[in-house]
């Protein structure tokens, strides 16, 4: 890795410019090498300054965001966060911006707070970007075959839920393992992805859209049952409890647990370790943290079992880093394969 990191700032507003220079000028570890009006310009800049992250604005004159970001996955690929906006629309074309190879996004700032907010966590997220090999980002092609993973016996019977944690590029390696997976599989599948208020929805029709399972945000009530994959709706905490009609999702302001995330994966994990124990499977993706290795702990000392993605396909190898380190995973696996894996647990071979 070289330092600083090389970062072009690709955005139509000369505010916006503006504040992001100023911002990643304060950090010695990251180094401006320019900045770029429209997409086409952008195209241009990436070619002869070689950066290696971008930070993208998604509406722009001549080339959008979008347009843009497809053109540098085909010519000259490289780690992109893009700048959302807080609407709606801005989340959608987020979502469709992860799928087709965007490392990360943050949101653009629209009070004075958001700034003080934008200037803690962007300089991270370049320099976490920056780490990425960018042959691993996905294209817009997940795949979808289920290539067998060695078999696992499950401690007492089959798994009945699925609980996945992921944060950093979690949206497109979630795409992957989610269309793999059959619409009657038989287990309910428990989401967490790392994300702000109000994406968390379109992730999920998205998924919903290319996926066999019904896939949806979570909302109080819910019951757990198999082919459902339920997220978790950022901004709130989830957990399950067991009532008369079934495993029912409820939803937290806050933890009893302390933890820097609104939704957490050791709140969900911990909640279904308690109500699943042996038949329980927690799946550690892509991320940033160590969010989950209390909860995946929790479900190994019920008897359930982990499931880690490996370093080589992760575009953060954080989260599933620390749970390998800490001695939890039964088996570390390339994303491709965590379906089978999956499939294998909850319909187990006789």
């Amino acid at each position: 890795m070289n330092w600083p990191v090389k970062v072009l700032v690709v955005d139509d507003s000369a505010f916006s410019r503006r504040l992001l220079l100023d911002i990643l000028k304060a950090d010695p570890g990251i180094r401006v090498v320019g900045y770029a009006r429209n997409g086409q310009e952008a195209l241009e800049k990436v070619a002869s300054l070689q950066p290696q992250v971008v930070t993208l604005d998604l509406e722009m004159p001549v080339m959008d965001g979008l347009a843009t970001l497809k053109s540098l996955m085909a010519s000259h690929p490289v780690a992109v966060i893009m700048l959302s906006a807080h609407t709606a629309a801005g989340a959608e074309v987020t979502i469709k911006a992860l799928e087709l190879g965007a490392v990360d996004f943050v949101l653009k700032p629209v009070k004075p707070g958001d700034v003080q907010e934008l200037a803690s966590i962007l300089p991270e997220k370049i320099k976490a970007a920056a780490r990425v090999q960018v042959g691993r980002l996905c294209r817009g092609k997940p795949c979808r075959e289920i290539i067998p993973a060695p078999f696992i016996s499950p401690r007492q019977g089959r798994v009945e839920v699925v609980a996945f944690g992921t944060s950093t590029g979690g949206p497109a390696a979630l795409q992957e393992v989610l269309t793999a997976l059959p619409g009657d599989l038989p287990a309910g599948i428990v989401i967490v992805q790392h994300m702000p208020p109000g994406f968390t929805g379109p992730l999920a029709r998205r998924l919903n859209e290319l996926a066999a399972l019904e896939i949806r945000e979570a909302a109080a009530g819910d019951i757990i049952r198999p082919g459902l994959a339920l997220i978790a709706p950022a901004g709130k905490q989830m957990l399950l409890e067991r009532q008369a009609g079934g495993v029912q999702v409820q939803l937290a302001a806050e933890a009893e647990v302390p933890t820097l995330f609104k939704p957490s994966v050791d709140v969900l994990m911990l909640s279904v370790a308690r109500i699943y124990g042996s038949r329980s499977l927690g799946v550690i993706l892509t991320g940033m943290g160590n969010d989950g290795v209390r909860g995946l702990k929790a479900i190994k000392e019920q008897g359930g079992l982990v499931l880690a993605q490996d370093e080589g396909t992760c575009i953060v190898y954080g989260m599933p880093r620390a749970a390998v380190e800490a001695g939890l995973a039964d088996q570390v696996l390339p994303l491709p394969a965590i379906a089978g894996a999956i499939v294998s647990l909850v319909a187990p071979r006789p």
